[in-house]
């Protein structure tokens, strides 16, 4: 089993009409067994800004502080919040100064800009962007996410479509990856509005026995 599985975990971000949403599972385990069914894997840069990070737990929860120490740091000297794309290429940065001994995450950034032009890319281990104008997505489910994202999502969709096809895609992908599930959360983040969704999903797992 490869180490950027071994916590299991999958990630995806959608682009709509004027707004964009971010989804991720809520499944932390050691190889098969679960661990946790309230693993945060998604964290807020901005208001309108989010960071989407499976992979290692020990360094998603390394990353998580270390991004936010940065985007704090780039809010009292610029004296304005980070934008999206700068956000992403800071990520880049960070991951790629590792590369010989790299973090095992691969972030999506998933916001909106200020002139409210939504934005999303996803990032291999050492930083290299894949920007995206549909969607992106990232984890153990990625190949059963693209599948479902292909098939459902759609140009132009309002927020609560977009809500309904990112939430389905999702929860359809996990279903049949092993490595993911127990719920899922999702933000779709729209110019006016943040609108944070916990969903349910099969509460069921080959590798949790009760007796």
């Amino acid at each position: 089993m490869s180490i950027m599985e071994y916590n299991g975990g999958s990630v995806v971000a959608m682009v709509g009409k004027n707004c964009v949403a971010i989804a991720a599972d809520k499944r932390l385990g050691q190889q098969f067994m679960t661990v946790s069914t309230n693993f945060q894997k998604i964290f807020s840069a901005t208001e309108k800004t989010y960071i989407g990070l499976p992979g290692l737990a020990t360094d998603v929860l390394t990353l998580s502080e270390r991004f936010r120490f940065n985007i704090n740091m780039y809010k009292m000297e610029e004296e304005r919040d980070i934008e999206p794309k700068t956000l992403a290429h800071m990520i880049s940065s960070t991951l790629y100064q590792r590369r010989f001994g790299p973090y095992f995450v691969e972030p999506v950034v998933a916001g909106l800009s200020k002139d409210n032009k939504p934005f999303i890319c996803a990032m291999d281990l050492i930083g290299c962007i894949n920007f995206a104008k549909d969607f992106v997505v990232s984890g153990t489910a990625s190949q059963n996410l693209y599948g479902m994202c292909e098939s459902l999502w759609q140009p132009d969709l309002e927020p609560e479509d977009l809500f309904e096809t990112i939430s389905q895609a999702l929860l359809n992908a996990q279903d049949r990856d092993a490595l993911s599930g127990w719920g899922a959360i999702v933000h779709v983040i729209t110019p006016e509005r943040v609108v944070t969704r916990s969903l349910k999903s099969r509460q069921v797992s080959a590798n949790r026995i009760d007796y």
